[in-house]
């Protein structure tokens, strides 16, 4: 079994920082992209950023510039730094990522979910 544990939102003003933190961790061989998606209210979930096992990243247009996003292979932990916040910035934000378990499979695992509200 392998779990996902997000942390490190919350309610910022515009023009805040915030920095999420993503756990995994049980029956892990190997952790492949990591990556972060957000869903705002009546809105599609959408890719904010992913980094690879070899830490390329890619990010979407509106948070290029403002959001990092890194990893720490010996935790199995990806985090995502949130600049310059805009309210638009609002929503559930998902910690993804593709595991190899324990029993060479491949899976696609996410966490609950972590709400980040942005003021202005």
């Amino acid at each position: 079994q392998v779990h996902v544990v997000e942390s490190g939102g919350g309610l910022v003003q515009a023009g805040g920082s915030l920095r999420l933190s993503c756990v995994v961790s049980g029956s892990i061989y190997n952790i492949n992209a990591m990556g972060w998606y957000r869903q705002a209210p009546g809105k599609q979930r959408e890719l904010v950023a992913v980094i690879t096992s070899g830490t390329n990243t890619n990010y979407q247009d509106s948070v290029k510039g403002r959001f990092t996003i890194s990893r720490d292979n010996a935790k199995n932990t990806v985090y995502l730094q949130m600049n310059s916040l805009k309210t638009a910035d609002a929503a559930v934000y998902y910690c993804t990522a593709r595991v190899v378990t324990t029993a060479r499979v491949y899976v696609a695992v996410w966490g609950q979910g972590t709400l980040v509200t942005v003021s202005s």
